[in-house]
């Protein structure tokens, strides 16, 4: 797997905040800081599908107009990107923070709190990971236990960091067969075969836009391209990848991730 920098496409003003990012150490982001909205919509045009983009949603805009409509038509015109919008929190933009929600924005980053550089990192990494997290929050039929949600959620950032059993492991501070037998014990896959779901999961995440070539979301996901994708995603699902977008890439691999769940947790309940 290769665990190359994330594209982070910024258009902001705030120097604070563009000093953060750019003093930030080992970050697993490759920083571009656009000139504008033509310029931010070029790079996004540009970018591999693992970028991620924040924004002043009020660049170039008077006090008090709102949000930009530029910034609604790059969320229409790419809509797998994961944009996220920093600013202050008044109470007298709740409204718009509601508007940019039903834009499709990831997240809000509220300028007034105080970020700290990895605190800053982390709030990215866990925007992009916004499908899978969704996942965890939906109603599925299959509950998930406390213990079951804290290995998802840690395995989530793994994943979204390029990491490995070994990394999911230490991200808990366990040793590999702790984890193991806490898999096991949640009802979950072994933490190879979940690492290897999460990420195909991100991967349909990404497929679901037309705009994206499977080579290009091969190397988003870590794979070195198309071929090593569609033998990870043959690995848990019998659809190729252009059966999957024909289908519903997200929705068709989520609920096959669903059914193996409830597999496994009917399999534990014929042994008790």
């Amino acid at each position: 797997m290769q665990s190359a920098p994330r594209p982070l496409l910024v258009l902001h003003q705030d120097q604070i905040l563009r000093q953060r990012l750019a003093r930030t150490r080992r970050s697993p982001f490759r920083l571009s800081m656009a000139s504008g909205w033509g310029d931010l919509r070029t790079s996004v045009s540009e970018a591999p599908p693992a970028a991620l983009i924040l924004v002043d949603p009020y660049h170039g805009r008077a006090s008090g107009d709102g949000p930009s409509p530029e910034l609604y038509n790059i969320l229409k015109a790419f809509p797998s990107s994961t944009v996220i919008a920093a600013m202050d929190s008044s109470p007298a933009r709740y409204r718009d923070i509601w508007l940019m929600g039903e834009w499709g924005i990831a997240e809000i980053l509220q300028m007034d709190e105080d970020w700290s550089e990895i605190a800053l990192q982390r709030r990215l990494l866990r925007a992009r990971a916004q499908p899978l997290r969704r996942l965890l929050s939906h109603d599925s039929g299959v509950p998930f236990t406390g213990r079951a949600r804290a290995l998802m959620d840690a395995a989530i950032e793994t994943v979204m960091t390029g990491g490995h059993p070994k990394d999911l492991a230490r991200v808990l501070g366990f040793s590999p067969s702790t984890l193991l037998r806490w898999c096991h014990r949640a009802q979950l896959p072994t933490p190879r075969r979940l690492l290897l779901w999460l990420r195909v999961l991100f991967a349909s995440a990404l497929l679901d836009d037309p705009g994206h070539t499977v080579f290009s979301v091969g190397l988003a996901c870590g794979y070195s391209g198309d071929q090593a994708l569609r033998r990870a995603i043959r690995s848990v699902v019998p659809e190729s990848p252009t059966e999957l977008r024909e289908a519903g890439a997200f929705e068709t691999v989520s609920a096959a991730f669903l059914r193996e769940l409830s597999e496994l947790r009917d399999d534990a309940a014929e042994k008790r």
